[in-house]
């Protein structure tokens, strides 16, 4: 680990061979990442193939079995012992496939989940994963940034920087360049170094990197990690809770098939009498069997399988929202997705295109609209734009140079020739406008340096630079032409106007009387109305450098110069996806930090809000909790609104039982995101803050996706339900069979062998294919569930009980048909009729349980390819079962004619119809409720 916090920057920058300006070279930084590895923690979560099969095999189902096949052994019984050790390695294979996909999903999903890092490298700043970096690196670093790896500070402007996570202290540490000399200095008084997973609070600066992944202080500490715990999803508990209880219900449904099973055996009762041994009741052919029958009663009474199936298909729903450009950070949000009732979400970029053009320049006597000059689309300054340049008005002049003096945005050129914006695109707007005129910010910069700097906050909402300027042209008129440093301030005209005196009217500045504010403010307010959003620009002249303590004095007595007005156009499919919230009974809501006016305007285009009530910040801080509850459920658009305020709101709307979806970009949305049921950040946009607080993250920064998410969640959230029906009616048929066979006089009627075989096949792929069944019809159609309802709620426990008892009924009829009426006490055949028509009637049930109300026959089988096989493959499996010789013998089957196959298959279709009774039903039952 390289500790350079008691050399210079110079000997710092010489040690790691970087370039101070230039940064690495693509060849250098290849050729160190070779050397170092990439810049990442060593993943120590993930579950090897062995872990995971050793956790199938210690589990407590698989156990019993385990057992049973070691009884069956020293039984002599080995025909039994092989089938039920082949049925515990298949059951163990599938479900370490099953597991062990999902780990790979959730593993792929965490690798594209990393942030983005802004470097120099070749000379130019390039945006780079931050797995990439390698020591020597120069990066740049600004508010609401996580710091990517270890490094040295070589440029600064206010930084700091939170190192709770590393140093325990609560308070952001200011960081400066000054070298610090002596050994062993403590992490926390190392000022001239930051450390990864830290989080830049304030200002900006630049580092060069010393030390990456499991070489910094952050991977020191993730090596005395030995394990990574994963918590279980919230429906993944509630599971688990069942099972838990099915449990011992199967446990009690032991007993009773054991004590029948013992109460109807002659030769048990003919043990008793005579007086036997243990040892004789178990070498005993009857208790053998009803032994094995017992254990394979507890492993089809308990859906063990529930657990692992949810992980896939949250997994696989995570990987389809993916392609839809949802990034799912953690899998529970993909079951609370399908719940939101409220939609808060930011204004620029999500709503709207995030492609600020500048339509309207503004000063005291010069209104001049450049629509004609500048086209809609990002429209970078390149050769053929050139001949378009003419130098602007006097006004409009000083006008464009506030605005692009004070502004962190640049042009720069691609690896592919193509000039391209990187920063915020207000500023990058500017940048370009101010080109149109024939104004370089490069060239400005070079004339005149920025040295010192007051970042933007949302709380000023502005932002301050201060320049040296050069020694002013013969022919200079600039106001600032004599001074030797001017400060410039950018940001919200009402900010501005607080803190200025003057306005800049022709060629001299005068003072800014009430009747200028209130001329300057109708002018904004006429431009806000239209859909603009306007920037305001001030400067005022220094007679010298002023200090850190100074530098907030520097935003005093300054003179107002006029106004620049952007349009960001709503996204032409967020109105489209507002109203299939409407539809869906979700309630979306704008949270923005623009202008009130701006703000009801987006909101009535995109039909967000159909009144004209829009409150700010400042209203929202004047009123208290009981207040706030009755606004947010009138109030639909929130504009100047602090951090804070967004926590509040989301707290207010949690209050009133709302499930609350909201998005936020940057380092302060944090606590709002991580409040909200679904934190939502920005994926083009949005800090590293902001993405590790989020559950998700939209690659495209789209309201319309959010949307999207939230239908594909409610589909998964449905698929599971239909699972969860699916395995238990079938587990319930399984147990009721065993249950009721004896009170009708009939013997045990499935063998341990053919129990296991059905729960192995039934539960298996088809239970599998409902998790990938197609969105139901009219799913945005209707009102979202509550996230915490019961699995069994909306009738699924009803019909549950009433599919499951039809199961059994229907299978212990058949086999009773079969043993007392067509061949007379075949056992072989009244185990072969329960154990074809049990499989086959699961089938039908898999088939009609695809959907909550539409018929199989609108569906269509090819609308979910998978349970089609999964039923095909199944049905000719059991076939060979029962007529192939081998596994008659294995399995203790015999043939059925024809008419017993028809009776089967008769069976299986009045379960089938049953569901199907059940689904119009409901259906008639919606349409009777509109």
């Amino acid at each position: 680990m390289m500790n350079l916090y008691n050399k210079t920057t110079e000997e710092t920058i010489h040690d790691l061979q970087s370039h101070p300006s230039q940064g690495l070279t693509t060849a250098e930084a290849t050729q160190r990442l070779a050397q170092h590895g990439p810049n990442e923690l060593v993943e120590r979560g993930l579950k090897s193939v062995w872990s995971i099969l050793w956790e199938q095999l210690t589990d407590v189902m698989v156990v019993i079995l385990i057992i049973a096949a070691v009884v069956s052994a020293l039984l002599g019984e080995v025909s039994d012992t092989v089938v039920i050790l082949i049925i515990v390695l298949i059951n163990a294979a599938l479900g370490v496939s099953q597991e062990y996909r999902a780990e790979q999903a959730i593993a792929a999903l965490k690798k594209l989940a990393v942030p983005t890092v802004r470097v120099r490298r070749d000379g130019q700043t390039k945006d780079i994963p931050a797995p990439q970096l390698v020591p020597g690196d120069l990066v740049v670093l600004e508010a609401g940034n996580v710091i990517p790896a270890d490094g040295r500070i070589i440029e600064e402007a206010n930084l700091r920087v939170q190192e709770a996570a590393l140093t325990g202290e609560s308070e952001a540490v200011e960081k400066h360049t000054d070298a610090i000399a002596g050994d062993d200095v403590p992490l926390g008084d190392r000022k001239n170094m930051v450390f990864m997973g830290t989080t830049v609070t304030y200002g900006r600066g630049q580092i060069i990197i010393t030390n990456t992944g499991m070489a910094t202080e952050l991977g020191h500490i993730a090596d005395l990690l030995q394990d990574v715990d994963r918590e279980p999803t919230p429906l993944q508990r509630r599971l688990e809770e069942l099972g838990k209880v099915l449990a011992w219900i199967a446990l009690l449904i032991i007993a009773l098939v054991f004590g029948l099973g013992l109460f109807t055996s002659d030769e048990v009762s003919t043990l008793w009498r005579e007086g036997a041994s243990l040892l004789d009741y178990f070498r005993n052919g009857d208790m053998q069997e009803l032994f094995l029958t017992a254990i394979s009663m507890a492993v089809a009474a308990v859906p063990e399988g529930l657990p692992a199936v949810v992980t896939v298909a949250l997994a696989l729903g995570s990987q389809r929202l993916l392609k839809r450009n949802s990034l799912i950070r953690k899998l529970p949000a993909v079951e609370t997705l399908g719940s939101v009732t409220v939609i808060c979400s930011d204004k620029t970029g999500t709503l709207t295109e995030n492609r600020m053009t500048v339509t309207l320049l503004d000063v005291a006597g010069e209104h001049e609209s450049v629509a004609h000059l500048l086209q809609s689309d990002y429209d970078l300054v390149g050769a053929e734009h050139k001949s378009e340049a003419r130098p602007p008005e006097r006004s409009l002049a000083i006008l464009l140079k506030a605005s692009i003096y004070c502004n962190d945005g640049e042009l720069t050129t691609n690896e592919a020739g193509e000039e391209t914006a990187l920063g915020d695109p207000t500023e990058t707007a500017l940048i370009v406008a101010a080109a149109k005129f024939g104004l370089d910010k490069e060239a400005l910069d070079r004339q005149a340096p920025r040295v010192a700097e007051i970042p933007f906050t949302s709380e000023r909402k502005r932002m301050t630079t201060v320049h040296e300027m050069a020694a002013p042209a013969a022919n200079s008129v600039a106001p600032w032409a004599s001074a030797p440093f001017v400060a410039f301030s950018k940001g919200a005209v009402d900010s501005l106007l607080d803190v200025a005196t003057h306005v800049w009217v022709g060629d001299a500045a005068v003072p800014l009387t009430a009747d200028w504010r209130t001329r300057i403010d109708q002018a904004n307010a006429n431009l806000a109305q239209t859909g603009h959003r306007v920037l305001g620009a001030a400067y005022r002249t220094l007679a010298s450098l002023p200090s850190k303590k100074e530098m907030a004095a520097v935003e005093q007595d300054l003179t107002f110069v006029g106004f620049v007005g952007m349009i960001d156009p709503p996204r032409e499919e967020v109105k489209a996806a507002v109203a299939e919230c409407r539809t869906a009974g979700i309630r979306p809501i704008m949270i923005t930090g623009d202008h009130p006016l701006t703000a009801q305007y987006i909101a009535t285009q995109l039909d967000i809000t159909r009144n004209e009530q829009v409150y700010t910040g400042q209203q929202l801080a004047k009123i208290d909790e009981a207040q706030l509850s009755q606004v947010v459920s009138e109030v639909s658009v929130y504009a100047r609104v602090s951090p804070e305020h967004k926590l509040n709101i989301v707290n207010a709307l949690q209050a009133r039982g709302e499930i609350v979806a909201m998005t936020g970009d940057g380092v302060n949305d944090a606590p709002a995101l991580k409040k909200a049921d679904i934190g939502v950040a920005m994926g083009i946009t949005g800090t590293d803050v902001s993405k590790e607080a989020a559950d998700m993250v939209l690659i495209d920064d789209n309201f319309a996706t959010i949307v999207a998410a939230v239908r594909e969640g409610r589909t998964i959230y449905d698929n599971i339900r239909k699972f969860i029906k699916y395995i238990l009616s079938s587990n319930l048929g399984e147990v009721l069979v065993m249950l009721i066979a004896p009170f009708m006089g009939l013997p045990l009627p499935l063998l341990p062998i053919q129990i296991l075989w059905v729960n192995l096949v039934t539960d298996g792929v088809p239970g599998l294919a409902l998790a990938v069944e197609p969105a139901e019809k009219g799913i945005m159609k209707r009102p979202p569930y509550h996230p915490q309802e019961s699995v069994f709620s909306r009738g699924v426990g009803l019909e549950i009980a009433l599919i499951g008892t039809l199961l059994g009924v229907l299978s212990v009829l058949v086999g009773y048909w079969g043993y007392d009426v067509a061949r007379g006490h075949d056992i072989d055949k009244l185990h072969t009729l329960v154990f074809t028509t049990l499989t086959l009637a699961q089938m039908g049930n898999a088939l009609a349980i695809r959907s909550q109300t539409e018929s199989l026959f609108t569906l269509g089988l090819k609308s979910n390819r998978m349970m089609i096989w999964a039923v095909i493959v199944t049905v000719i499996l059991q076939l060979i079962l029962i007529y192939v010789p081998f596994f008659q013998n294995i399995f203790s089957t015999t043939a059925l004619s024809f008419l017993e196959l028809g009776v089967c298959v008769a069976a299986s279709g009045v379960v089938f119809a049953a569901v199907e009774l059940i689904k119009w039903q409901r259906r008639q039952s919606l349409a009777a409720t509109g």
